[in-house]
């Protein structure tokens, strides 16, 4: 039976192609929002997270009608580091969106997703958002995504794709540049007439593929998902079949439906239908909700497996549990755990030590928006460096390997070529623009990029744009360099003083200013050359009895360098380790005591180590 009432489709993108603004646009043009009735933009990103980095973290379900056909939208993330949320979603639909930018054209991203999609033979919409750009080349934008498609070894159907042109900022769809668009009535006819309707057995045993999870807080946890075959009734009894294929008995509480931004409760759902369903408290991603007589499982997608590692431990500073409110080993064991619940491209493993754990994810973006999360929860821990994970292959040593796009003004290529070398980048590809732009697509390991993106802002005087995606592993590319400048180490705790400030900013930059409580082994600033140094910011100026003529001319101290989350994890040197409190990020050393340091500096010496 085929369910010409419903379509399924998923919007897919590189980040900040418009996915977000145009499911707004939808929605509106639904009428689901009174005429004089203030919406906010990008309504669909909920997250604080989201909201304040203008990208989209976590797939979300939405619905809208459209000449009597229920149209469910899967707004799904477009930054590589979140493509575990892509992969299963997709599960749940029957075609994509794919969403490229007129002026950028095709992105890493953009081919990661669009790789995913036609390997499960989902049929495509072309969307070519943002024609108002001033700069805006669509043509050429749709010779590239048919290249795209083409080296992605797309069917012949798949390659047969609609096109439609779009404004997401003013809601407006064309068929063609040269209509006259009002509104999305091109785009909602499009998927109407080309992806396809949900088909299966309406009358067969249940079968309900769980790819997303979320909680109330009156019914708990919900299990979302598609219904694969069959119906599903509040009140049901049914076999839960798990990841390792063993079968649980369990009843479903209510049944959940998505109209517009809203979950609205439903007697029954049927095959084709995207839900929600409560009263399966222990449900987990990627388990199947079968018949109770008839415990048969769903295919899950196979999540790829993370490509970047660190330690997330209990924080052991002098100013341990000062500021948090989750400070135990206890905590953040829980914390990591639930984590694993729905953040599938996520690892957490027990290590040696009961306060200290491993925490792989798919990049450092992945990581963290984790730790983010966490210290605005309350939690308070400290975490390392971040590492690649390598593998084993046949004996030889592989590390992940990422396609890295770069665009910047023909001026600033040079030094763009000049420090990715050291890094192992292999150009692949040199494409320049009218524009005075110059694309440059490189084949880097994920240990080359580490810490290489503020240093690239720096270079380009902020009119770079990099974006890079996982590929494969290859083998073992080298030596890196990872720092070129050492750190700035307090020598002794106590208050920051501007007289002991001005002494060590001689020496490089600081990240603190006067009156800051700091420790000994605290890293306060970053040294203008490669080797650590040790200073005294908290030195006090001896008074006597002599006066200079300059004795009273202020001291000018550099404003401090205020360093972001993902800044200070790029500074990390392998013996430091990030505390992460609600109210702060501190760098620091592992071994605090200056003494102790020189001492394993010594032993490490005499052992032929550096």
């Amino acid at each position: 039976m085929k369910r010409n009432d419903i379509r399924n489709i998923a919007l897919i993108a590189h980040v900040d192609h418009g996915k977000t603004t145009l499911v707004d646009g939808m929605l509106k043009q639904s009428g689901i929002f009174r005429e004089n009735q203030k919406v906010d933009e990008r309504i669909m990103d909920s997250n604080e997270l989201e909201r304040e980095r203008g990208i989209t973290i976590l797939a979300k379900n939405t619905a809208v009608r459209y000449n009597d056909i229920k149209i469910n939208i899967v707004d799904t993330p477009g930054h590589a580091d979140f493509g575990g949320e892509v992969e299963r979603v997709l599960k749940m639909v029957d075609g994509v969106l794919l969403l490229v930018d007129a002026s950028e054209g095709p992105m890493p991203q953009t081919r990661f997703v669009l790789g995913k999609a036609l390997s499960l033979n989902l049929k495509p919409v072309v969307v070519i958002n943002k024609i108002d750009r001033p700069d805006a080349r669509p043509y050429e934008v749709i010779d590239e995504v048919l290249n795209l498609f083409i080296d992605l070894g797309a069917s012949d159907e798949q390659i047969d794709f609609p096109i439609v042109y779009t404004s997401a900022r003013d809601a407006v769809a064309k068929y063609d540049l040269n209509d006259s668009g009002y509104n999305l009535k091109p785009l909602f006819d499009t998927i109407i007439n080309s992806i396809p309707a949900p088909e299966g057995d309406v009358d067969g045993p249940l079968q309900l593929l769980v790819t997303n999870l979320d909680y109330d807080d009156y019914v708990g946890r919900l299990a979302i998902g598609r219904i694969i075959r069959g119906s599903i009734t509040g009140g049901q009894q049914v076999s839960v079949v798990k990841k390792d294929g063993t079968v649980v008995k369990g009843k479903i509480g209510t049944v959940y439906q998505y109209e517009s931004l809203k979950r609205v409760a439903a007697e029954s759902a049927l095959m084709g239908d995207i839900v929600a369903v409560s009263g399966i408290p222990d449900i987990e991603i990627g388990e199947t909700i079968a018949d109770v007589d008839f415990p048969e499982a769903v295919e899950f997608v196979e999540i790829e497996e993370p490509t970047i590692t660190m330690s997330f431990s209990t924080n052991n500073s002098p100013f341990a549990g000062k500021e948090g409110q989750y400070v135990t080993s206890r905590h953040l064991r829980d914390r990591l755990y639930k984590e694993l619940e729905t953040n599938v491209s996520l690892r957490v493993e027990d290590t040696d030590s009961p306060d200290t754990f491993k925490v792989s994810g798919r990049g450092e973006l992945h990581l963290s928006i984790l730790i983010e999360t966490m210290r605005r929860e309350g939690y308070e821990f400290q975490v390392s460096k971040p590492e690649v994970i390598y593998k084993n292959v046949h004996g030889k040593r592989y590390e992940p390997i990422e396609l890295l796009m770069i665009d910047v003004p023909e001026e600033y290529m040079g030094i763009v070529m000049e420090k990715l070398g050291p890094r192992k980048a292999e150009l692949i590809n040199m494409t320049p623009n009218d524009k005075g732009y110059i694309r440059l697509e490189f084949n880097i390991p994920s240990r080359g990029i580490m810490g290489y993106r503020t240093e690239f802002l720096t270079d380009t005087k902020g009119n770079g744009i990099m974006n890079h995606v996982f590929i494969d592993y290859q083998p073992y590319k080298g030596e890196i360099k990872q720092r070129n400048h050492g750190s700035l180490v307090a020598s002794e705790a106590g208050t920051t003083t501007t007289y002991g400030l001005n002494n060590a900013q001689e020496r490089g930059a600081l990240f603190v200013g006067p009156g800051v409580e700091v420790y000994e082994g605290m890293v306060v600033g970053e040294n203008n050359r490669e080797e650590d140094i040790d200073v005294n910011v908290c030195k006090k100026k001896h008074l006597t009895n002599m006066r200079s003529a300059t004795a009273d001319e202020a001291i000018r101290l550099a404003a401090p360098k205020t360093l972001s989350l993902e800044e200070a994890l790029d500074f990390l040197a392998d013996d430091e380790l990030l505390e992460v409190t609600p109210l702060s990020i501190r760098i620091r050393k592992k071994i605090l005591s200056q003494k102790d340091r020189y001492k394993k500096a010594g032993k490490m010496v005499k052992s032929g180590q550096k």
